[in-house]
């Protein structure tokens, strides 16, 4: 898993479909639907972390957007 597009995907065979506004919202939403899918043991800790990791990485991203935003866009 490397998109966030193969996480929404991996949630999709489940019937899970997240949109709820904001990227940033969809993705925390994503990730309580990834753990509660793991502790299910509906899913291999393989697919577990990948997906997790996907996860926080994008995560990060919309947080520094949010950051420049705030902060007017400069350095």
């Amino acid at each position: 898993m490397k998109t966030l597009y193969d996480v929404q995907q991996l949630l999709k065979k489940f019937g899970i479909y997240v949109y709820v506004g904001k990227r940033i919202w969809d993705i925390e939403v994503m990730a309580l639907e990834l753990d509660h899918l793991y502790k299910a043991k509906i899913i291999s800790n393989e697919e577990f972390v990948s997906a997790k990791l996907v996860l926080t990485h994008e995560h990060k991203i919309e947080e520094l957007k949010i950051k420049k935003l705030n902060n007017g866009g400069g350095l």
